[in-house]
Order: C-alpha cells, then sequence, then structure tokens
C-alpha cells in the first residue's frame, strides 16, 4: 500500500500527515476546553512544540557530532531528518508540567489539547504501522542491471539492505549520493540497492561517470513500478531492510551522514536485524 500522498508537486507521508492532523486537534480541543476560563492555551502550545522540535534536534546533533562537525552548516538543515523523538517528547513533556504547575488555570486546556494529539498519534501509528507490516518484505520485483542483466530485487535477502530509489533529474537524490557512495564503501556487511527510476541506461552511466560515482547494484526500473510495488513513489526514498528481507525503516527525502548511519546502526544491531 503506498504510504504517501502526492498533491500536485507535492508529496507528503502519512506519518507527517499525521502529526499535522494531531497538531490541529489538540490545539482546537485545548482552545475549546479554556473558553470556560477565558484562558487561550494556543501561544503556550506553539511554545511546547517548539521546546520539543528543539531538543529533538539539538539531541540528534549531540548523538551524531563527529559527522556534524565535518559541516557544521548541516546542523541548520533539517531536511536530513535528524531527530530524537524521545528527547523532543521528554523536554516538551516537562514544559508543560512546569506550565500546569505555575499556571493552574491552564490545566483543563493543556491536558485537552495534549491528549487529543496523543490520542490522534496513536491511533494513526497503529494503523500506520498495520499498513507497513502489510508492504513490509523485500518484494521480488523483477529489474535489470546496467548491462542490461535481469536481477531480482528479492536476490539481495540473506543481508541487511538499503534500496535508494532516485533518478538523475532529482536534486536531492544528487545531493545525497556521495553520501551513500562512501557507506557502501565502508559498509560491505550491507547491501546497497541503486533502483533508478524511469530513465535509460546510457543516461544513467552517463550521470555517475559525470559525478564520479563508482556505485555497486545500480538498477534500472525502467517503467517506474519499484514505486507502486514499495509503496512510495516520492524521490528520493529509502529504504532499510534487515537481512531476512522484513522492512525496518523509510525515509522519505534526503539523508545526511548523520542519518543515514542512524538508521544503519539500527538496521546491524540485533534487534534490527532478528526482530
Amino acid at each position: 500500500m503506498n504510504q504517501t500522498l502526492a498533491l500536485g508537486p507535492l508529496t507528503f507521508t502519512y506519518g507527517l500527515l499525521l502529526a499535522i492532523a494531531g497538531g490541529l486537534l489538540g490545539s482546537w480541543a485545548g482552545r475549546l476546553a479554556g473558553r470556560a476560563g477565558r484562558v487561550d492555551v494556543e501561544p503556550l502550545l506553539f511554545r511546547i512544540l517548539l521546546a520539543g522540535l528543539l531538543a529533538a534536534r539539538l539531541a540528534f546533533v549531540v548523538q551524531f557530532r563527529d559527522a556534524y562537525l565535518q559541516a557544521p552548516l548541516g546542523i541548520l538543515d533539517i531536511r536530513d531528518g535528524g531527530w530524537s523523538p524521545l528527547a523532543g517528547l521528554a523536554v516538551a513533556a516537562a514544559y508543560a508540567v512546569v506550565a500546569a504547575v505555575r499556571r493552574p488555570g491552564w490545566r483543563k486546556p493543556l491536558a485537552a489539547a495534549l491528549g487529543t494529539a496523543g490520542m490522534v498519534w496513536l491511533l494513526g501509528a497503529l494503523s500506520l504501522s498495520m499498513m507497513a507490516e502489510e508492504g513490509g518484505q523485500l518484494p521480488p520485483l523483477a529489474l535489470q542491471s546496467l548491462e542490461g542483466q535481469p536481477v531480482q530485487l528479492a536476490s539481495f535477502q540473506g543481508k541487511p539492505t538499503v534500496v535508494n530509489l532516485w533518478a538523475t533529474w532529482c536534486p536531492p537524490c544528487r545531493r545525497e549520493m556521495p553520501v551513500l557512495r562512501e557507506a557502501q564503501a565502508q559498509r560491505p556487511d550491507i547491501n546497497f540497492v541503486f533502483l533508478n527510476q524511469g530513465e535509460a541506461a546510457d543516461r544513467v552511466r552517463s550521470f555517475l561517470a559525470a559525478q564520479n560515482l563508482p556505485l555497486r547494484n545500480v538498477l534500472l526500473d525502467v517503467h517506474g513500478r519499484a514505486g507502486t510495488e514499495l509503496g512510495h513513489r516520492a524521490l528520493p526514498t529509502t529504504l532499510f531492510y534487515d537481512a531476512q528481507g522484513r522492512l525496518v525503516d523509510t525515509r522519505v527525502g534526503e539523508l545526511s551522514q548523520a542519518s543515514l548511519g542512524q538508521r544503519l546502526s539500527m538496521l546491524s544491531s540485533p534487534s534490527g536485524s532478528n526482530r
């Protein structure tokens, strides 16, 4: 089942849409609960959200500081998807508790807002989890190598496998390629599969040569069927499978060295490989 929603040129993951829905409904519930006491809780909710996001980003940067020290401006580039959700939730919860203790009038609208947002997120996360389980196996997708040889995607099962959906015309795909190339060179214990979407072999070869990208396992999906089969049509999308061919994680959007390293460490851990 497709896990992204395309609206014209824009593509949204269901996880992002779920977070937006939870925030909007939580804000509405808090505003409704605050009317009786004439409490405007929305500015406080915004500060709680901002504190949580800052903490989540800073905790991730500290955890992968070696990667960010090589390119410090990358700290500001949140497009790489580098967040520490537990740290963000902990700081947001602490902020909410302190606010409720200091201002008893905020307790009811805060509880309504956070409870509603939490319930929406919980129910949505359970639904998304069931969706992921339905299509979470490395599929027997028939592809071609750059040399024109048939390759089955499922043949990579047996080692942890990273499948990157990309195209030469996609700017974020081009930006993340050096990071993936370096990871492929450093991690022979993991299969890296570069699944080009809808382009001819000559165009792909020319691009790789011009960019000095000596990649292995570059496969062609000339008819663009992989996006439908794997449930993702946005580019770039990177899927992480354990050695048994089970989907462990998905990243829709650009990867940095840090955000890729986070997922690879999870993929190669005992819990990620044998769950």
